[in-house]
């Protein structure tokens, strides 16, 4: 199967079935959960079919977990379900962190992230988590690179910011909420939506927004993905980092 190039592919593709190939991948990826673990829990619209999917099996098996939530939202859908929560204050150290991505670039499992607002909880889970799993459906996988790059901002100053990635090559927009007023993340920052176009290095890109002077985070995750779980057309398949291949 040829992979899309750009997030653009998917676009106009029945949203119902869509929504099947994610629900199909978070599912298989919940079955990766044992008793005993502290289980990072992501957000965004496929994490939450995978939150949905653990707390079925927290029911049904009695399974023993405890959940670190990327997000407020994810937090109230985990609690809806009876998902025990914990905080960094109990628990430094996450054993496997499962959650989505706005892109997946098929080589290297390189990630963009933070569509969904929640970019630098996400990283932080990430960061301290001994095993990464993403869940994505197929319109996700890419060759390359190339969507907005979300990049969490302090609202000090946050013009000076901006300025200063387009020094680096973006077209950065500040992000805003459906009531019009600016978007501000769980943390109380900005978020500034940058297009870089296709990115040839993203280590290097990744380099310059790390010293960014404003900048909290930023939406691309390299290195951290050991598996990707993708629906799609063909059912779930699992595509693995090339050190974890060999």
């Amino acid at each position: 199967m040829s992979m899309p190039s750009t997030t653009k592919a998917g676009a106009g593709m029945d949203q119902t079935v869509q929504n099947r190939w994610k629900k199909a991948a978070a599912e298989a990826a919940a079955r990766l959960v044992e008793s005993g673990m502290i289980v990072g829990l992501g957000s965004g619209s496929t994490a939450a079919y995978f939150v949905s999917a653990l707390g079925q099996r927290i029911a049904e098996e009695h399974l023993r977990i405890v959940g670190i939530a990327t997000s407020e939202n994810t937090a109230s859908q985990a609690r809806s379900l009876k998902i025990p929560l914990s905080s960094f204050a109990e628990h430094t150290r996450i054993d496997l962190t499962i959650d989505g991505a706005d892109e997946v670039e098929q080589e290297n499992l390189y990630l963009i992230k933070g569509h969904g607002g929640a970019l630098l909880h996400e990283k932080i889970v990430a960061a301290a988590s001994k095993r990464m799993v993403i869940v994505a459906d197929e319109t996700k996988i890419v060759e390359r690179l190339g969507g907005r790059v979300p990049v969490e901002v302090v609202q000090f100053g946050w013009e000076v910011t901006a300025l200063r990635l387009t020094t680096l090559g973006a077209n950065a927009v500040r992000r805003t909420a459906a009531d019009g007023k600016p978007y501000l993340t769980d943390s109380g920052n900005y978020i500034m939506d940058c297009d870089f176009g296709p990115i040839e290095d993203p280590k290097e890109l990744a380099h310059h927004l790390d010293h960014v002077v404003g900048a909290v985070e930023h939406g691309l995750f390299l290195g951290f993905t050991r598996e990707v779980y993708v629906g799609g057309s063909e059912g779930v398949r699992v595509l693995t980092r090339p050190e974890v291949r060999k």
